[in-house]
């Protein structure tokens, strides 16, 4: 039997709803009876029901408000609302919310009992399609193991996979992660195949953010399948907004051929992180790549976080992930093997200098967990810079060898460094040459007064950009800004990435 919950703040309409029905002839149970939606959460937090029977407007918790928080936890929950003329056009705001139907009061019995007839339908269909995907996914993922052994001819005829063209190759797409349902990825094969109706593509969805294209041709070679791949992936992006990587498989003649197929595109996932998404790549990417260990200059690394040089050191990371790994076409096992290295070093700067992991430096669980999340080399190195760049910052707030005139700046740009100030305000301010107190700072911070004052800008804007949700234009003026642009370029200066891509970052 379905379960019902109805919700309605007039006894009486809430005991007539309860009455007027046979229940027990639709397949149903009343199980909650509520009268306002704070009562009808807390009821469903006990018990769960598989139809809700609401009135739109009722105290505590309306309606409306009551049937977005259920449907933002489940998809699955059919809606009726009833609803008084008064508030009809109100009730059409719950359109997004898939509602079943709405009733308008007083509630006529035949057409109640008609829509929860035709809600219960739904619901078997709904289930009904649901074991079915589950038992199809399970005997898919099965087949593209390798693992399906008997029973391929009935598994092609539910599927309706088919070869019939001398050539084939399997592209496996992988969609950027973000909150995204089933539905959406099956508009998306919807989409492909009918834009490309004449390559006559074959869709498979075997994960939340993967799918299959199967591509077959009388003529096939590798540029020709990587060209219309490309084709793919351009419109999914200029329709969709979203970003791919795809892998394509070697040719290949049979329906046996496409479990292979899909496990070297696998394989080649692996190359995300050097090639990046908005890319697609075959098995000749691989070729020629190197093994090689790429060596890390520790002692480097040392000598420009204790100079707090920061435009050294992200000259120097930037040369690693960036220039080095292109040039020398190493293999994806060796660029994570010189991102284990790295983040191993920092660590052992960390020790050495004693610096507490209260601060905003991560331990190597939390650096390693941000790394394995990060999408390609870009994410990588920025990544490692912010890291890099709040070990600094603790390098300098710990240092104790200041004399108190540079000591007492200091303190003051921890509440004034928003403000249009200068080396120039602050001399007149402490009686000083302007100059003289330009090599003062620079000699015991380590860096110009401007090139400081920039640096806490971007760290506060770092902060910002990670725990608030303000947007970027609002955080550039937040932290003394007035131009967003030049914002933009000193921020990317300072942690090699912009404020959006680091935003974007932190959502993954």
């Amino acid at each position: 039997m379905y379960k019902v919950l109805i919700a309605e703040d007039e006894d009486i309409i809430l005991a007539g709803i309860n009455k007027i029905i046979d229940w027990d002839e639709l397949g149903l149970e009343v199980v909650w009876l509520a009268h306002n939606g704070q009562e009808a959460l807390s009821m469903l937090e006990k018990e769960a029901v598989d139809i809700i029977i609401t009135d739109i407007n009722m105290p505590v918790m309306s309606g409306l408000e009551f049937l977005s928080q259920v449907r933002a936890e489940n998809r699955r929950t059919r809606f009726i609302i009833i609803s008084g003329y008064d508030d009809f056009t109100y009730a059409q705001k719950a359109i997004p919310l898939s509602v079943e139907n709405y009733i308008l009061k007083p509630i006529n019995e035949e057409k109640l009992q008609d829509v929860l007839n035709q809600t219960v339908q739904k619901l078997i269909t709904i289930d009904n399609e649901s074991k079915y995907t589950i038992a199809t996914r399970h005997k898919l993922l099965k087949f593209l193991s390798g693992q399906m052994k008997e029973d391929k001819d009935t598994f092609f005829k539910e599927t309706g996979l088919r070869i019939d063209k001398p050539f084939a190759i399997v592209a496996n797409v992988k969609l950027k992660p973000r909150d995204r349902n089933e539905k959406e990825l099956e508009g998306i094969t919807r989409f492909i195949r009918r834009k490309f109706i004449e390559l006559d593509l074959q869709t498979l969805i075997y994960d939340k953010d993967e799918f299959l294209i199967i591509f077959q041709n009388s003529q096939m070679d590798y540029n020709y399948a990587r060209t219309r791949m490309e084709e793919v992936q351009y419109h999914i992006e200029a329709f969709y907004e979203i970003t791919t990587f795809i892998t394509i498989s070697s040719i290949f003649h049979d329906l046996d051929g496409i479990s292979g197929a899909f496990q070297e595109t696998k394989k080649l996932q692996k190359y995300l992180i050097i090639a990046g998404y908005g890319n697609s790549i075959d098995k000749r990417y691989c070729s020629g790549r190197k093994s090689t260990d790429i060596s890390l200059d520790e002692s480097l690394i040392d000598k420009l976080i204790l100079a707090k040089d920061r435009t050294g050191i992200s000259k120097y990371i930037d040369d690693l992930f960036r220039n080095h790994i292109e040039k020398e076409k190493i293999t994806s096992d060796a660029v994570y093997h010189l991102v284990i290295k790295l983040a191993l070093s920092l660590q052992r700067v960390v020790r050495e200098f004693k610096l507490s992991y209260d601060n905003n430096i991560k331990n190597l669980v939390e650096v390693m967990e941000e790394l394995f999340r990060a999408d390609d080399l870009s994410d990588i190195k920025s990544i490692f810079l912010i890291e890099i760049m709040e070990i600094i910052d603790c390098i300098n707030v710990g240092d104790s060898q200041y004399t108190p005139v540079v000591r007492q700046i200091l303190s003051d740009l921890g509440e004034c460094y928003k403000e249009d100030i200068n080396l120039k305000v602050l001399a007149q301010k402490y009686c000083m040459n302007t100059s003289y107190l330009g090599q003062i700072f620079q000699k015991e911070v380590g860096m110009p007064f401007s090139q400081y004052l920039t640096n806490m800008k971007n760290s506060k804007a770092k902060d910002l950009i990670l725990n608030t949700n303000l947007k970027i234009n609002d955080i550039a003026k937040e932290v003394g800004y007035p131009d967003v642009s030049y914002f933009y370029r000193k921020f990317k200066q300072c942690y090699g990435t912009s404020p959006a891509s680091l935003r974007e970052l932190k959502q993954y």
